[in-house]
């Protein structure tokens, strides 16, 4: 972790022309500039937000893309979500309490941080704002109930489909893959599993067998969803009616 010397003017934000992200006016832009307190940058596997840690800041993901999970004492641990451009990191827990998961930065990553401290006074002067903080809690709430449903309910199969049909979308809104669905991400099998409650034996064999079906093609370095339709409908993933998100 290193701090940006020459930090993004907020009114010249990048996030502005994601495909799939909202963008804000040029007053929020202006008072978010002023909210700042500067950005920071992060290797692979640098981490981010620790459990139990009291947090002094939230921060936007404005490149890159981290991972959230919760760690037993044993070492295992549970991957339960995957964090993408616009995101905000440490609102998933309460804001006057220790961190309940840790953050990792799966790629390299450059995070705009901002004082915790100072949300109350965000949310009382742009309530807009504040309403877009909430709208960011529901949707990964959403978002996590997809993922639990994989965990209970989703074959093997179609757990990793639905993981990847996820991914994609998700990259493809933010800019991060291209228009053949094809993500450059370096994400492990071990990691695959973390995330969806499989051995690693299972998971190898699972994505051998999803890529003879062309369903989705994963390696340690790329993902592809040849056909997005096909895997969602495979997956029971719904990619209707996405609206843009907010951001920060």
């Amino acid at each position: 972790m290193f701090e940006v010397a020459d930090p993004y003017d907020c009114l010249n934000c990048p996030l502005q022309d994601c495909p799939g992200l909202r963008p804000l006016e040029r007053r929020q832009r202006a008072y978010m500039n002023d909210f700042k307190k500067g950005e920071l940058r992060f290797e692979r596997g640098d981490t981010i937000l620790e459990e139990g840690e009291d947090a002094n800041h939230l921060y936007t993901v404005l490149e890159g893309v981290l991972i959230r999970f919760r760690s037993l004492e044993d070492g295992r641990r549970q991957i339960v979500n995957f964090m993408f451009p616009g995101d905000l990191v440490g609102l998933q827990g309460a804001f006057d309490e220790p961190a309940s998961h840790s953050v990792e930065a799966l790629i390299e990553a450059r995070l705009c941080v901002f004082p915790r401290s100072d949300f109350v006074s965000l949310i009382k002067e742009h309530p807009r704002l504040g309403y877009d903080i909430t709208w960011l809690a529901a949707k990964e709430e959403t978002e996590l109930e997809g993922h639990i449903v994989s965990l209970g309910q989703r074959s093997a199969k179609e757990r990793v489909v639905f993981l990847a049909a996820w991914l994609v979308d998700r990259a493809l809104a933010t800019g991060l893959a291209d228009e053949g669905n094809r993500l450059t991400i370096p994400v492990t099998q071990s990691q695959i599993a973390d995330m969806l409650g499989l051995s690693l034996v299972h998971t190898n064999r699972t994505i051998r067998a999803l890529d003879r079906e062309g369903l989705v093609e994963w390696n340690s370095r790329e993902l592809c969803v040849p056909n997005m339709d096909k895997a969602a409908d495979y997956a029971g993933f719904d990619r209707a009616g996405r609206s843009s998100r907010p951001f920060i």
